[in-house]
């Protein structure tokens, strides 16, 4: 017969002097009461570089940012209706900056698709939100009609993010990082069609076909980061599937391995119907 599991014993609980609460702390946060002190984090500098062994040159998907010695204005936006993609969002932000000089002038600022608008020079927007309505044309002839309102957020100073380059200050300045890959996203998203942190192009001459109605577009993947000494770009080839721009009718024969619409004789069986559900 087996020996019982011994019964657990309990370890002494050290005991901590009670220091008495402020003045105005309600009694649940006495406990934890005075609030434990946060040590901030400061990584260790490099001490030296490297004499040994014989230097050599590296081809790398690695290019270097100049950053101006400049600062950022950023604005929030909203846009209603709300559930609009990022596409249409950039079309409406390209409308209300060239019908709305009042505000923009001939500046041309930046926008992320969502929230996050930066100008090279202060606008004449406070923190008071500004509402403007814009239309667009729609497809049924009848202008869509959405409302943009903006506010300033903050001034973002790039300077900051050379000082960190430069070992003149530890806090990485991740707002000034943000703003730097708002401004490299803006152009290759109103040219190509962005797909997570890569951008694609529709191909040219005889596409890569995959099946079911998809086919291979290639492009690349472009994303911002601070390295040891100087700000990089990383850009790297990059593959996905879309769907081909076909007739409905052409895409249900193709998923469904038929010649034509007309061998199809019978109502969508079950298995069809969920089979051509599922991609839509």
């Amino acid at each position: 017969m087996a020996e019982p599991f011994p019964p657990f014993s309990t370890p002494p609980v050290p005991t901590t002097p009670q220091i008495a609460p402020s003045p105005g702390v309600p009694p649940l946060m006495a406990v934890l009461w005075p609030p434990p002190a946060v040590a901030e984090f400061h990584p260790p500098l490099r001490p030296n570089f490297g004499h040994i062994g014989k230097p050599i040159f590296l081809r790398a998907n690695h290019f270097q940012v100049k950053i101006p010695n400049c600062c950022l204005y950023h604005y929030d936006i909203t846009i209603t209706p709300d559930k609009c993609p990022r596409k249409v969002n950039r079309e409406i932000i390209e409308v209300l900056v060239n019908t709305h000089k009042e505000f923009f002038g001939q500046q041309k600022p930046v926008f992320d698709g969502r929230k996050n608008l930066y100008s090279k020079k202060a606008l004449p927007i406070g923190r008071e939100r500004i509402e403007v309505n814009i239309s667009l044309p729609g497809g049924d002839s009848r202008d869509r009609s959405f409302t943009v309102s903006m506010k300033a957020v903050a001034k973002v100073d790039l300077e900051l993010l050379e000082r960190v380059l430069r070992g003149e200050q530890m806090e990485m300045p991740f707002e000034s990082i943000q703003a730097l890959d708002v401004v490299l996203r803006h152009l290759p998203s109103m040219r190509y069609t962005p797909v997570g942190r890569s951008f694609f192009s529709q191909p040219e001459g005889d596409p890569y076909l995959l099946g079911n109605g998809r086919e291979v577009w290639f492009g690349f993947h472009q994303s911002i980061r601070p390295s040891q000494w100087k700000m990089m770009l990383n850009i790297d080839v990059s593959a996905t599937a879309f769907y081909k721009q076909q007739p409905v009718l052409q895409f249900l024969c193709e998923l469904l391995e038929l010649g034509s619409i007309e061998e199809q004789r019978r109502p969508l069986s079950d298995s069809q119907r969920v089979k051509f559900s599922v991609v839509l």
